[in-house]
């Protein structure tokens, strides 16, 4: 049997290789070199070391930023940890037309963010549909400005992200789900265990790495979150552009022939460090667990 050459692997995982080099690691590289420079377009970039950085520390912008994506991370995971677990549950059963409501229930995900999140204007406008309504029933006196203020903006938009990512993590749930023995809930009804015990002492134990998983995933989403702040704010950034994401902050900042690329780029190296908090949270919590096992 003749084995392969030593350069065979290789040019299997090349293209793979360069695409990665030239589409991750070189921009990540080069953002990290820009953040200590100020560079602007059309102008060299001149090192001005970790002026930058002190300048992130003062800007009071980058505060309400990261406030509101701590209030997003704060608000998301609880509720698109459990609720989509919820969900699965109610879905996961074998009757007829099941089928149509997990349909339903997913399509939100394969909708485009923009689009919704257009239509989700639309519906909290002053004059929208859900103003209408709460004015008709007698529920407001006036319209309730949604897209206005700084609290009802964060909460319009954290309610279209949950909303949109119920589907997605539905799924993983089901498929976690699908990998608990059913001779668990039988040994725990014979016990005279309860629908809820059993939730509690059977399905979440047996869906913990699932809820790790998904707990992180949302918490690292929601600190990039972008587009549904920006078009429900309607590029602003809400009132005073309190409700500015830190993605939009960048964008802002480096925006323009007169953009500051360097202050730009060390946001971003920000963003990174701040989202590799629950990468390496779930990292060591894993350590553990295999240390105790």
């Amino acid at each position: 049997m003749q084995s392969h050459r030593w350069y065979t692997p290789w040019l299997l995982v090349g293209p793979a290789v360069v695409w990665v080099a030239v589409f991750s690691l070189w921009p990540f590289l080069n953002t990290v070199v820009l953040s200590f420079t100020n560079a602007k377009p059309l102008r060299t970039p001149q090192f001005v070391g970790l002026a930058q950085y002190t300048k992130l520390l003062g800007d009071d912008q980058f505060k309400y930023a990261l406030l509101t994506c701590l209030i997003y991370v704060v608000v998301c995971v609880p509720l698109l940890t459990i609720l989509p677990l919820l969900l699965a549950l109610l879905v996961e059963k074998t009757i007829p037309g099941i089928a149509l409501f997990r349909t339903t229930f997913y399509f939100p995900v394969i909708a485009s963010v923009v689009v919704v999140a257009l239509i989700w204007s639309w519906l909290f406008d002053s004059k929208g549909i859900i103003n209408q309504a709460l004015q008709f029933m007698g529920v407001a006196d006036k319209p309730i400005a949604f897209l206005v203020d700084r609290w009802w903006l964060l909460a319009c938009a954290i309610l279209l992200t949950v909303w949109k990512g119920l589907g997605y993590y539905m799924v993983v749930y089901l498929a976690a789900l699908g990998n608990v023995g059913k001779d668990l809930h039988e040994a725990a009804m014979l016990d005279g265990a309860g629908a809820f015990r059993r939730f509690l002492s059977v399905t979440i134990p047996s869906v913990r790495g699932a809820m790790l998983l998904i707990a992180v995933l949302i918490a690292v989403s929601a600190m990039r979150i972008f587009t549904e702040l920006d078009v429900l704010s309607h590029h602003t950034g809400g009132p005073g552009g309190y409700d500015m994401s830190i993605v939009m902050l960048i964008r802002q900042a480096g925006a323009g022939l007169n953009g500051n690329l360097g202050y730009a780029a060390a946001v971003s190296v920000a963003l990174f460090l701040l989202t590799l908090i629950p990468l390496v949270g779930i990292a060591l919590l894993n350590r553990e667990k295999k240390v105790k096992s």
